[in-house]
């Protein structure tokens, strides 16, 4: 048998190992963004709730929003808005996770394995997984950055109707388009910078909690690669993530939905940083993490639904485990 030959017969996760890796974790992301979404949303419009800086600028119309907490958020949008609306961008919502997930888990597993140089049964020191962890999430989110813009813009649809605004857009790919058009391709990116922070933060927190959590289990105690350790290390993995990345998101949907000049300039704040500095000044060292909640109660489930997922189709495939 040629070489060419012995190629074409071995299974397709061999032939293409990071190409197979990039499309499961894109299934496993698409499934757990689904089941998680409409908690999305409900942080998302908990930390645009009592901006201080929209209420300087006049863009509140002079009307008085009473703030909700997380249920009263989420039985409100359905109550006023349809309960259609609780999965309201989960299109470009699902469209960001193919992208974001597929690149920052095959970018983590090479850092980790080629680069980093994790041996197989031995610890791996957790400087390393930190390293790998916000690399992959930066780089995996900053391709993913104008279909996470597309999102949070489309979530604040619902409440722009409920405000008496003109809705900005009639879809996902009108969205799309209209940034491109108005802002270019710079505009596509947005708010990039706080977006790619978050995903450092996130993915220190995802990445690195659930692989440490999960070789330290089979590494130090009688549990097997098998769904019980792979639960465990995904609940610590969603916590952990969930406390280092809400300031970032709050910051990053803040500077993604607030309004922009023509040539794509924000209005309200003119960095991450000086955002931050409103925020803080303006409602206090906790509304950084206004959402926290419900950030955290959807990265809980969206971890164990995402982790289980993919390391059962890893398994199915033939993949080796994560």
């Amino acid at each position: 048998m040629s070489p060419a030959e012995e190629e074409r017969s071995l299974p397709l996760p061999e032939r293409w190992p990071r190409a197979s890796k990039f499309a499961l974790s894109a299934c496993a992301a698409a499934v757990a963004e689904l089941v998680t979404f409409p908690l999305d949303l409900t942080k998302t419009r908990l930390q645009i709730q009592g901006e201080a800086a929209v209420s300087r600028d006049g863009a509140a119309a002079g009307r008085a929003v009473p703030y909700r907490g997380m249920l009263r958020t989420a039985a409100g949008i359905a109550r006023e808005e349809g309960v259609r609306k609780l999965w309201q961008g989960a299109t470009p919502a699902v469209y960001r996770h193919i992208v974001y997930t597929g690149v920052r888990m095959v970018t983590y597993e090479h850092l980790r394995d080629s680069v980093l140089g994790r041996v197989e049964g031995e610890s791996f020191p957790l400087w390393k997984a930190v390293v790998g962890g916000m690399s992959a999430g930066a780089i995996g989110q900053f391709f993913a950055s104008p279909t996470d813009l597309v999102k949070v813009q489309m979530q604040m649809e619902g409440k722009r109707k409920l405000e008496g605004k003109p809705l900005r857009f009639r879809g996902v790919h009108h969205a799309f388009l209209k940034i491109l058009s108005e802002g270019g391709v710079r505009g596509l990116w947005a708010g990039w910078v706080p977006n790619v922070q978050r995903a450092a933060l996130v993915n220190m927190g995802d990445l690195t909690t659930y692989d440490s959590v999960k070789h330290f289990l089979l590494l130090n105690t009688t549990l097997m690669d098998n769904s019980v350790t792979h639960s465990v290390s995904s609940v610590c993995s969603g916590l952990v993530a969930a406390v280092l990345g809400t300031p970032a998101d709050v910051v990053k949907t803040r500077i993604m939905n607030q309004p922009r000049d023509k040539q794509g300039r924000g209005l309200l704040y003119k960095s991450s940083m000086d955002c931050l500095i409103q925020t803080v000044q303006g409602e206090g060292f906790m509304s950084l993490y206004k959402g926290f909640i419900p950030t955290w109660m959807r990265m809980a489930p969206w971890s164990l639904v995402f982790w289980l997922t993919y390391e059962q189709i890893r398994r199915i495939s033939g993949v080796t485990s994560f």
